[in-house]
């Protein structure tokens, strides 16, 4: 949900809310949630709404007020919170308003439970060196929230409470849970509780099939064997007439994007990873930045080959779904289609193509295959 209606943000951290037209932003999150709600028509089994703070790259600081728009107008897909960020988060009032997501929709929570990208912890002023900590200990808080039907206690290192009972409760007995394995910590976090592993915008099909690989063996040693339906890849997706079309958009709002509102961002995440330990030691930090310097000098065309997004013609966008598929073996599709400031009318047009042309052709790649859109 970016505001997409500014030309230049700056590179401050946090970005100043002057530039905000909240009449603008009346017409953008009409949009945005109209999007979401179509993309259940067009057959998509997951709706994505994530949390981001403090600049116009995210207009979703609390996501589950969305979810709660989108679980109303929508009767099947999944309402999948990809947010929240845990660590930045009570824990105990996540799983209430999650629970309250269940029950709005008839059973259709799936939670995402996220550590979030570092310029987050500078919005909320927490600490990045507690984050993993924080984020395992709110996992078993959250389940234990959701699974105990009297009221309990918590002392925990980071959370405390003296008496917990969530009203509502879920319909679910225990909802699908999805986390990011980017890190062998967060790969280890998803083994432990039997989650979906998400991979998000994978900079080589090597490094997505090296993350899934690790998560898979760590699954065997915590006792259980994943299937299709754990593992999740994130593309980004623009669909259209012709490739050139396809191409000249994709290239546009990306531009748009890493020129204007990943500014403050970068300023924010250059002062978290000069001075705390968000990544666990020097060389996690290297690689990261090594990863997207490499994937930005790409062009589109070696992108579209090397099955870094999904970019072309609805025929080639079903060749590079099943493609990825094939190399990875992901049963989750985690589909963006609102990338930059792309029109509506060109994220409606990829939509449409989904519906109508690609996902008749990638459905029989297996019963648990997942698409979901963001």
């Amino acid at each position: 949900m970016q505001y997409d209606q500014v030309e230049d943000a700056g590179n401050d951290w946090p970005v100043a809310n002057r530039l905000f037209d909240p009449q603008k932003a009346i017409k953008l999150y009409q949009e945005y949630i109209d999007n979401k709600v179509y993309a259940e028509e067009c057959g998509f089994d997951w709706i994505a709404c994530n949390e981001h703070h403090m600049s116009p790259y995210g207009m979703m600081p609390n996501p589950n007020l969305i979810g709660a728009v989108v679980a109303d107008r929508t009767s099947r897909a999944g309402i999948l919170q990809s947010g929240n960020i845990l660590p930045i988060n009570n824990p105990v009032r996540v799983a209430e308003e999650y629970a309250m997501i269940d029950v709005i929709s008839g059973g259709r929570l799936v939670a995402g439970f996220m550590r979030g990208i570092p310029h987050e912890y500078v919005a909320y002023n927490a600490d990045p060196d507690e984050s993993y900590d924080r984020m395992y200990e709110a996992v078993d808080l959250i389940k234990k929230c959701w699974s105990e039907p009297e009221p309990f206690g918590w002392e925990g290192e980071f959370y405390q409470f003296r008496a917990v009972s969530i009203w509502p409760r879920l319909v679910q007995n225990m909802p699908t849970i999805v986390m990011s394995g980017g890190s062998d910590l967060s790969s280890e976090l998803c083994a432990a509780h039997r989650s979906v592993m998400g991979v998000l915008r994978i900079p080589s099909i090597d490094y997505a099939k090296g993350k899934i690989d690790d998560f898979k063996e760590r699954c065997v040693r915590h006792g259980w064997e994943p299937g299709p339906e754990h593992v999740m890849v994130a593309q980004q997706c623009v669909i259209s007439n012709t490739f050139e079309e396809a191409k000249k958009i994709l290239e546009e709002s990306i531009s748009y994007g890493n020129r204007v509102l990943m500014g403050g961002q970068r300023t924010a995440q250059r002062l978290v990873l000069q001075k705390t330990r968000y990544f666990k030691n020097k060389d996690q930090a290297e690689e990261r930045e090594k990863r997207l310097s490499d994937f930005k000098e790409l062009t589109t065309e070696e992108r579209v080959e090397r099955g870094l997004v999904i970019c072309g013609t609805p025929e080639m966008a079903a060749e590079q779904i099943s493609n990825l598929h094939e190399q990875t073996g992901n049963g989750i599709l985690n589909i963006a289609c609102k990338i930059g400031n792309i029109s509506n009318s060109a994220v409606r047009r990829s939509l449409e193509y989904l519906g109508n042309e690609v996902f008749p052709k990638v459905r029989h790649l297996g019963d648990t295959d997942q698409v979901a859109a963001e």
